[in-house]
Order: C-alpha cells, then structure tokens, then sequence
C-alpha cells in the first residue's frame, strides 16, 4: 500500500528562500520522477512537503529524511517543544 506523508516547516523569515532552495535539490529527484512521488507547497510563510511512498520503504525513506533535516533545523523555528521543527502526518493513500 502507498503512504501519503504531508509535513510541515516554518522557515526563519530571514531563511525562507534559502530552506526553499534546499528542500528542491532534496526533493529533486522525487519531484522529476515519473508520476512525481514528491511536491512543494508555499502558503502562509510554511513550506509543506507532499510525499507519496511505498509503505514497504517509509521507515527507511523517513530516516533519510530526518538525517537531512538535522542538517538544516538551523533555517527552521520550532512549532513546539514535542513537534520541534516539523508537523508532519502520514496515512494510507487511498487510490480510485
């Protein structure tokens, strides 16, 4: 079954363009695969992470994903003191 994960960042104002241009060259490849597997969205100074993976290799892809964002928490603020820098939900992609 494929998993949709939807996560959530909160630049530093001063940051945005730069966090921007990092999460594209992250993402590139995802984002240029065909059907794209992985799409950015800007609203309201966030940035949101649409991501549609195998749920065979979530666990793997999402340790990626976290060994790169601790490269990068300097860009972000906190949401809170549980969530830190992110707010990121993931379920079952349901397909028609």
């Amino acid at each position: 079954m494929k998993k949709l994960s939807i996560i959530r960042f909160k630049p530093k104002p001063a940051c945005f363009d730069e966090f921007l241009a990092n999460m594209q060259e992250f993402s590139r490849d995802r984002g240029i695969s065909s059907p794209p597997s992985q799409y950015l969205m800007v609203k309201d100074g966030e940035i949101f992470a649409i991501i549609i993976r195998d749920g065979a290799s979530l666990a793997e892809s999402a340790q990626s994903g976290v060994g790169w964002l601790d490269t990068q928490r300097h860009l972000l603020q906190e949401y809170n003191e549980v969530d830190r820098h992110t707010l990121p939900t993931t379920g079952d992609l349901v397909e028609y």
